[in-house]
């Protein structure tokens, strides 16, 4: 029999343009939802930026910066799935940015 899947929803209280403490905030968060028993975390849209990103979105710079301490805490322990929103070039039509995390690097 398989296990069931245990999903948490987490709100965390992301401050705009800070993407390393958002970063933070959300590894935090899955440490606490791993010791609930968690087998997956999903986090809001944009909560890597933060909200509202505004104007920052149009900067090319700030949108190259967003993944980029998401994959370094990739890694980082917990070790524990995660799907958390960020502003990033949708690479599809219809195919919103966001990151998934498998306990691992981002490619």
């Amino acid at each position: 029999m398989s296990k069931p899947l245990r999903l948490a929803l987490a709100q965390v209280n992301a401050t705009v343009g800070d993407i390393a403490g958002n970063v933070r905030k959300v590894l935090s968060a899955c440490g606490r939802a791993r010791e609930g028993g968690a087998n997956l975390v999903v986090f809001p849209e944009i909560v890597l930026p933060g909200y509202p990103p505004e104007d920052r979105l149009l900067r090319a710079s700030f949108v190259a910066e967003n993944p980029a301490p998401w994959r370094a805490g990739a890694a980082s322990p917990p070790a524990l799935p995660r799907v958390a929103g960020c502003a990033a070039r949708a690479v599809a039509p219809r195919c919103g940015p966001g990151a998934l995390v498998w306990g691992r690097a981002l490619p």
